[in-house]
């Protein structure tokens, strides 16, 4: 399955040159703490970008200061080349799509009024979803593979189908960046590799993505880059290869794990230190 994923973002075509999002020298400071300190990260149509790195490195906080979350002590956001201070929330979301780490809805909710409530950024006040809006909630619905799951409750689905849910709600936004907090926390393998092709798929159809990604072969297979945090700052970044390499694996992490290359692809997979021999 690496392979394969490897070998379709090879295959993408070369992403935009404009951002979808672009930060300079972002810092944030939360109760005191430094958490960010001068991270800069662009994301293009067309590409997934994730975000890795130890434990409390910034990652998730990254993510949030993207949609104005937390404000920043330094530094510049920009999405979809308009400075983030100056976009309305309506705006925002229209432009950038977010699947938190857990997200939360009612657990009577069925996934279709899941997949509805991301058209509100779309629709005036107190104004109901047209058919156009239902349309779009459905392509949503099975672009997400969960159109037989529709009627279902949110609190009857399994952890795969609840993230493909709230996934396919991010969909209906149709905003042109997507960003996903550790989309496959807490699922089995097979659910890991299903949610990871569909964030491929979305990228073969433009759109930008920046996932956090913890399982480090996960992001080398379904990343066209990586951008390696650690306390904060960027401790690496570029093409998967050249990211996740022995030294700054070992510098990270320590000796617990260690990268040995795919024997097919060549490619590095992050192992126990045990299983690596």
């Amino acid at each position: 399955m690496a392979a394969t994923a490897a070998a379709a973002a090879s295959a993408r075509p070369a992403p935009a040159t404009s951002p979808l999002l672009e930060a300079r020298g972002v810092e944030v400071e939360i109760g005191g703490n430094t958490i960010l300190d001068g991270v800069a990260i662009e994301v293009r149509a067309g590409e997934v970008v994730g975000l890795v790195g130890p434990n409390g490195a910034g990652k998730s906080t990254l993510l949030r200061a993207a949609t104005g979350l937390v404000p920043l002590r330094g530094g510049r956001i920009r999405v979809g080349g308009d400075a983030l201070d100056g976009l309305s929330r309506g705006e925002l979301a229209r432009r950038v799509a977010v699947v938190q780490q857990l997200p939360e809805a009612p657990a009577t909710l069925s996934v279709r009024q899941l997949a509805l409530l991301g058209r509100h950024p779309h629709l005036r006040l107190l104004a109901r979803e047209s058919s156009r809006d239902l349309a779009i909630a459905e392509a949503a619905l099975r672009q997400a593979g969960c159109h037989e799951l529709a009627d279902r409750e949110l609190g009857t689905l399994s952890g795969g189908e609840r993230r493909r849910a709230f996934i396919a709600r991010a969909l209906a936004q149709q905003a042109p960046l997507l960003l996903l907090d550790e989309p496959t926390a807490n699922l089995d393998a097979g659910a890991q590799h299903e949610v990871l092709e569909l964030v491929a798929d979305l990228a073969r159809n433009e759109t930008g993505v920046l996932l956090v990604v913890h399982d480090l072969t996960l992001a080398i297979a379904y990343c066209d880059r990586l951008v390696l945090l650690d306390r904060g700052r960027v401790a690496a970044a570029g093409a998967p290869g050249d990211v996740i390499t022995p030294d700054t694996v070992g510098r990270l992490y320590g000796d617990a794990v260690t990268v040995v290359p795919h024997p097919v692809t060549g490619a590095p997979l992050v192992l126990p230190s045990r299983l690596g021999g």
